[in-house]
């Protein structure tokens, strides 16, 4: 392959719009990240079944949407609640079991993550799914150089949305006063009378909520099948750890950024191409801030 066919001629069209799609890939990696980020920042879990609470928002959207007739944009809600759902038996069943045992609560949500790649690939099998968007998204909007799908900016609308109700729940309600409590010190918060063990468990639900939430609108992106949280899990994992664990404006800020660097890449190469730099470069960063963009001073759990 020649050097001409690798790499395309910069052309300020073109450029301005792969910085628009940078924006709506950043808000893919954002939604899959906040719960992501608020499970770990205040329970100090790293989840590996994350990516399946996407896939089971997808599958949950897809079988509102396919055998009872539910609108695409009531199935969004709806699927929050579902694996919100799931994801408080799972912290109520296992998770909870296996607080400050951070290598078994590894191997339990990777095993937790398999079995339930195999129950929906059982039930519904492993062919590739379609969920229907509503057709006002499926067109396009044109302004000046840009071009974006309307369904991309509803992604990146729900996103924003998304991000300041969860920061107003945390940081404006009493709610998420405990759980910045819990999150600081779990000793002294349960000394004043916080119910740690129903923190935690509606901590991992709504970080449950938020991952069923992100599948519902990326089924109708990409297909839905049995194994796809894997295509999230690495990149949300990139938002939490560079942004700073537990920050909520540090995985706002570091999925913006990531998703602008990948985008840029990916226009001048390709996407494979694109990955292997991003991936390079937040080792690099990695290596001289650990802590991350906006470290959160995390108490003992």
């Amino acid at each position: 392959m020649s050097v001409d066919h690798f790499w395309t001629a910069f052309a300020f069209g073109p450029f301005m719009n792969a910085l628009l799609i940078g924006l709506s890939v950043a808000s893919i990696w954002l939604i899959a990240a906040l719960g992501l980020a608020i499970v770990y920042g205040t329970m100090g879990v790293i989840n590996m079944a994350h990516g399946e609470f996407v896939m089971l928002g997808a599958y949950s959207a897809f079988v509102l949407e396919r055998y009872l007739g539910v609108p695409f944009l009531a199935c969004i809600p709806c699927a929050f609640v579902i694996v919100a759902a799931i994801g408080a038996v799972i912290e109520l069943g296992l998770v909870r079991y296996l607080y400050r045992r951070p290598l078994d609560t590894l191997l339990a949500t990777w095993g937790l993550s398999l079995v339930l790649i195999q129950t929906v690939r059982l039930i519904l099998g492993p062919e590739p799914k379609n969920i229907a968007s509503p057709e006002f998204l499926n067109s396009s909007v044109q302004f000046w150089v840009f071009s974006l799908s309307l369904f991309r900016l509803f992604v990146i609308a729900v996103t924003l949305a998304t991000f300041a109700g969860t920061w107003w729940l945390m940081h404006r309600t009493r709610v998420g006063l405990m759980v910045r409590a819990v999150m600081q010190n779990k000793e002294i918060a349960s000394a004043h009378g916080i119910d740690t063990g129903r923190v935690y468990t509606l901590t991992f639900a709504y970080g449950a909520g938020l991952a069923g939430l992100a599948g519902a609108m990326f089924g109708a992106i990409k297909n839905v099948f049995p194994d796809m949280g894997s295509g999230y899990i690495v990149e949300a994992f990139l938002v939490v750890v560079v942004g700073g664990v537990g920050s909520l404006i540090g995985s706002l800020v570091s999925a913006v950024g990531l998703g602008e660097i990948y985008s840029v890449f990916a226009y001048f190469t390709n996407g494979t191409f694109a990955k292997f730099w991003l991936f390079l470069l937040v080792v690099v960063f990695l290596r001289f801030r650990p802590q991350g963009l906006f470290a959160e001073s995390l108490g003992r759990r």
